[in-house]
């Protein structure tokens, strides 16, 4: 059993705060009644909630995408550094919650945040093959040579392999600022493929996770709930 207010707000129905306005408007129902208040008990899963007079289709888990911003950790808890789940608003914090996958403190951009360990799985398993693209912007030019190089898969002195990736870049111009697609999601991947080829990564932002984009209304440091056509896009491939 939860709270009302809770299950509408973990739903993208409204904030807990916006329940009572709701609930004053008679925009509410639960099992054919009208709740008077918003911290009812009621079982999501088997009471039939109505807002608006359509019943609404409760999903068990939470799906949000977040513009990490540098400085936060991808991690669900830490007593020294504040984490991604700190950053959440109260309409968006529920238990269990964790980063799917993680980015590097000074890495930016798209993040998942789910409570579903199944989804972040299918997403991160490298069977799967669920492409990531970054932009990389770097300390010196890309040359063709070491794009090529890149492309074809490399292996570090250590024994490390990473797949071929697929770059991009945009501006022959600027050389210095390319996107970058990779398959994989090893520890500081994208760093040390660029170290291999004498470049250092100095600005890293992930733009996409399969098919889907990070959305450009959403300022650094900000959360928003996926929809399931959003959701249904990360196992959809690439758009590029």
């Amino acid at each position: 059993m939860e709270r009302l207010d809770k299950v509408l707000s973990s739903q993208g129905i409204c904030s807990r705060k916006e329940v009572k306005s709701f609930l004053k408007n008679k925009r509410i129902k639960i099992n054919g009644v009208f709740p008077q208040k918003s911290d009812i008990k009621i079982d999501p899963e088997c009471d039939i909630i109505e807002v608006d007079g359509r019943i609404l289709t409760y999903s068990r888990f939470l799906y949000i995408m977040m513009n990490k911003p540098k400085g936060v950790l991808s991690a669900s808890n830490d007593k020294n550094a504040e984490t991604v789940i700190d950053l959440l608003p109260d309409d968006l914090k529920r238990k269990n919650l964790f980063p799917a996958g993680r980015l590097d403190k000074d890495t930016t951009g798209l993040l998942i945040i789910t409570d579903d360990g199944e989804f972040a799985h299918n997403m991160l398993s490298p069977k799967k093959h669920v492409p990531k693209l970054y932009r990389a912007v770097l300390d010196g030019e890309l040359s063709d040579k070491n794009k090529t190089i890149l492309e074809s898969g490399i292996t570090l002195s250590d024994g490390t392999q990473y797949k071929p990736a697929k770059i991009f870049v945009k501006n022959e111009n600027n050389r210095r600022e390319v996107e970058i697609e990779i398959c994989e999601g090893k520890f500081h991947q994208v760093k040390k493929m660029f170290e291999f080829v004498g470049l250092t990564v100095v600005d890293l932002t992930r733009l996409r996770v399969g098919g889907l984009n990070l959305d450009e209304n959403l300022a650094l440091g900000n959360a928003k709930l996926l929809s399931r056509i959003e959701l249904s896009l990360i196992f959809s491939g690439n758009n590029s």
